[in-house]
């Protein structure tokens, strides 16, 4: 037995009180702290059980109903590298057994139900930070989708939806799965001519994952092989010129961020952008994104052909082959593509 293993035999799992006490003398956020402890951000919460959080379902189809009747909330969805936090209300629901959708103005998710696995309902008193807020994890602790009050939240409404939702589960500890391994990077070189083939024939972007899961690859690996014009590398930077572009030019967009339970999307302009350390940041009144530029590893322009022309966006990814966020011109209810943002793009450095 090598000394490493002997100290992780000895170190002790934090327990539900042990996470309390370092909430309370915390100055990391949730995900640092949690990260700098050794638990899952979802173990931070369930600790509060009793103590401020309340145990409710992770059904979207119980959710989604209750979320609408509260007003004006604010909507956050993240991975590891980037943060997509948007103010609306929760209108236009779409229930689905397998993927789900938000389609209000401003709020825009689709949802995957099942990895909406542990669900909580917090209450904050202390004056510091919002006073409400939902929160949804998978199944190995990993945030999935976060609600949070706002200043024209109907608090009341929200505390009987919480009292309609609990579970009456009073357990301050979780059993969670094993965190899922990285998928990286799945190719097959000597697939190039058929999938450039199939992905001329598309109609529709969303017949792009079907067609490289046929062929046994991801989207990483079919940007890989495909070359343009269907895939084009950029540098790493061009994602940050992309997004300072779109704010200076007023270049409408859509964004997507997500992880393997949800996907929201701002659409519409940028215009605050503030670089801080190795986070880009969108600081707009109802919308804001916060980006790690260092994580930006791979940066990609696609094009897929649809019914109602070309789709242009670029993608990010990480080291180790994870989206990061997709981008793409502001679409119409006509068209598939973006004149401006496509003007854009042609200004943008390739490698």
């Amino acid at each position: 037995m090598t000394e490493s293993d002997t100290l992780a035999d000895t170190r002790r799992t934090p327990s539900a009180a042990d996470l309390r006490t370092a909430l309370e003398d915390a100055t990391l956020r949730a995900r640092d702290l949690a990260k700098s402890l050794g638990v899952t951000e979802a173990d931070l919460v369930a600790a509060q059980v009793g103590h401020g959080a309340t145990r409710i379902p992770a059904d979207p189809n119980r959710l989604m109903p209750a979320i609408r009747s509260l007003g004006e909330v604010m909507a956050l969805t993240r991975n590891e590298s980037a943060v997509n936090e948007r103010t609306g209300t929760y209108d236009d629901w779409h229930p689905g057994d397998h993927a789900a959708m938000i389609l209000g103005p401003e709020i825009d998710l689709r949802i995957f139900p099942k990895h909406w696995v542990h669900g909580f309902a917090l209450r904050n008193d202390s004056g510091k930070g919002p006073a409400r807020g939902l929160q949804i994890f998978d199944a190995s602790g990993e945030a999935i989708h976060k609600v949070y009050s706002q200043d024209g939240t109907d608090l009341d409404a929200w505390d009987r939806a919480v009292e309609g939702l609990a579970t009456g589960d009073t357990r301050d500890t979780l059993t969670l799965d094993p965190a899922p391994v990285a998928e990286g990077v799945r190719s097959r070189p000597e697939k190039a001519e058929a999938l450039r083939a199939e992905w001329s024939r598309m109609t529709d972007t969303h017949q792009f994952l079907r067609v490289v899961s046929k062929m046994k690859m991801n989207r990483l690996g079919a940007y890989r092989i495909a070359g343009a014009p269907f895939a084009t590398a950029l540098p790493p930077t061009a994602l940050n010129d992309a997004l300072i572009a779109c704010g200076n030019g007023a270049v409408p967009i859509m964004l997507f961020v997500g992880n393997r339970g949800c996907i929201q999307i701002h659409s519409g302009p940028i215009d605050t952008l503030k670089e801080v350390g190795p986070w880009q940041n969108v600081l707009d009144p109802r919308f804001n994104l916060h980006l790690r530029l260092d994580h930006v590893a791979e940066v990609w322009l696609v094009e897929k052909p649809t019914k109602r022309g070309a789709s242009l966006s670029i993608e990010a990814f990480t080291e180790t082959g994870e989206l990061i966020l997709q981008l793409f011109g502001m679409r119409s209810s006509a068209v598939d593509h973006s004149a401006a943002f496509r003007t854009m793009t042609e200004a943008l450095p390739r490698l």
